[in-house]
């Protein structure tokens, strides 16, 4: 199904990049899985003609029935072709195969069909009725229309999740998209062009898909004024850098940016449950979520019981090969990202703090990009390493002298992703849930995600939110017209 090297699509074609290929390597092992269509600047500025010329010539943005049969045919592609998109995931990602069930595969391909039953039954016109402002009788409306030619710039952490849940909405809205993937993860990426080139309808031009090894591309499509949004999830530096290029045409952006989220567990909690939960929730794919609760906040009596039980589960967790059914745990993605992480960890024992369990790299993963699941105690949260985004296995136990400091703690980051909260009194978890000033909360285990939940973050975590009717409508752009009536 997948062409070696993968192809860009462009203009409806499946072709090769002017860069030639670059590789693309398994985690686990750190060996090349094959090769990539590497992208360059012309490859980029043809993408973004074809996306143009697509919404602006042909009758894509009008014609929501073609869009919702477009996005079930996607859908559908996807389905058929699961086994060989899940083995692909897991060896170019390093993701657990369990986590290919959820949000790494089949989840995002389901809520394809979301978007587009929201398509289809969305209220495109609404009809204010007749006013007489300034004295003139006028009938008045109100229209939603795409905003026009998104720039989709994406990560390698859940590609295929946020892959789709920017073309989902975007193209349920009537926009064409320029797609930019992370060079870690390109194929995740590339066979979506390939299903869309030959399995369904969606016309030339309407999605291109760039891969390359250059990250300055996805700056290219933040500075041309051709885009008329930019979609980015990536790291707060990167977001801002964006934000920076996209301010010259005054373009409208979506940013998800990073994270360093707290698990708040209340005194009258059961401990055992909670931290036991925190600690699994956190390194599942090797920690490499943006939403994930690394920063865990217990009462200060009950530290060091806290300290044993994580330690306890985090070692039952291990760091496996992300193939086996039971792994939880697999590689980091790059030697890069492995290293980057080695540089926390030390960094955290110059802050005076400790290692309860892990802190290296795992006996007997001499190959790939490896982290152990790691605990560290002894800091406070002014610490670099708990106020800043590690993105791996790594969390951070904090003391706590009640709910309001708890809440004060939680709140005390740049961030505002997501957080989550534990307790035995429903009532008083709540209470504390709706201080966070965070864009997600889970309450005793509770899990928000899902289509119709918009998921994005206060603060420095972001602007707009992605899923749910509201990331739909980020891709849509509001006219009021008014007639003149007798």
């Amino acid at each position: 199904m997948l062409p070696l090297p993968s192809p860009l699509l462009v203009d409806g074609r499946l072709t090769g990049g002017s860069g030639g290929t670059f590789d693309t390597l398994n985690p686990a092992t750190g060996e090349v899985l094959g090769a990539a269509a590497d992208a360059t600047a012309a490859d980029m500025d043809r993408a973004i003609a074809a996306a143009r010329r697509a919404f602006d010539e042909s009758g894509w943005a009008r014609d929501v029935a073609l869009r919702v049969r477009c996005l079930r045919q996607l859908r559908d592609a996807l389905r058929r072709h699961s086994d060989e998109l899940r083995e692909m995931t897991i060896a170019e990602v390093g993701a657990p195969r369990f986590l290919t069930t959820g949000a790494q595969l089949d989840g995002p391909v389901d809520d394809l069909g979301w978007f587009a039953d929201l398509a289809e039954s969305y209220e495109w016109t609404r009809d204010l009725g007749r006013a007489e402002p300034m004295g003139m009788p006028s009938h008045r409306r109100i229209v939603r229309e795409p905003v026009g030619v998104v720039g989709a710039i994406t990560p390698w952490n859940f590609p295929h999740q946020i892959n789709l849940a920017k073309l989902g909405p975007a193209l349920a809205a009537g926009n064409t998209v320029v797609l930019k993937p992370a060079p870690d993860t390109p194929w995740c990426a590339a066979v979506l062009g390939v299903l869309i080139a030959n399995e369904t309808d969606i016309p030339p031009g309407v999605v291109n898909i760039v891969t390359s090894s250059d990250h300055a591309l996805g700056a290219q499509l933040a500075e041309d004024p051709r885009v008329d949004l930019v979609s980015f999830t990536g790291s707060t530096a990167t977001g801002r850098a964006v934000m920076t290029s996209a301010a010259a045409t005054l373009k409208k952006v979506f940013l998800e940016l990073g994270g360093k989220s707290a698990f708040v567990v209340l005194d009258d909690a059961d401990l055992k449950a909670a931290c036991s939960y925190a600690a699994f929730s956190s390194v599942a794919h090797a920690g490499q979520g943006c939403a994930l609760t690394t920063r865990i906040l217990v009462p200060r009596d009950r530290y060091a019981e806290a300290t044993e039980i994580i330690s306890r589960t985090l070692r039952s967790v291990g760091a496996g090969d992300p193939n086996d059914d039971g792994t939880m745990c697999g590689p980091v993605i790059s030697a890069r990202q492995r290293d980057r992480i080695e540089g926390y960890l030390e960094l955290a024992l110059k802050e005076g703090g400790e290692f309860a369990c892990g802190g290296g790299r795992p006996e007997g993963r001499d190959r790939g990009f490896w982290i152990e699941p790691t605990l560290i105690t002894g800091l406070t949260n002014d610490a670099r390493t708990a106020r800043e985004e590690i993105f791996g296995p790594v969390l951070v136990l904090l003391p706590h002298d009640g709910d309001d400091d708890a809440v004060r703690i939680a709140n005390d980051s740049p961030y505002g992703l997501s957080g989550a909260v534990y307790g035995t009194d429903v009532e008083r978890a709540r209470g504390v849930a709706a201080r966070l000033r965070t864009g997600t909360v889970g309450v005793n285990g509770g899990v928000w995600y899902g289509a119709d939940v918009p998921f994005g973050g206060y603060k420095q975590s972001g602007i707009g939110r992605e899923m749910g009717a509201a990331g739909f409508e980020e891709y849509l752009e509001i006219k009021a017209i008014a007639e003149g009536v007798q």
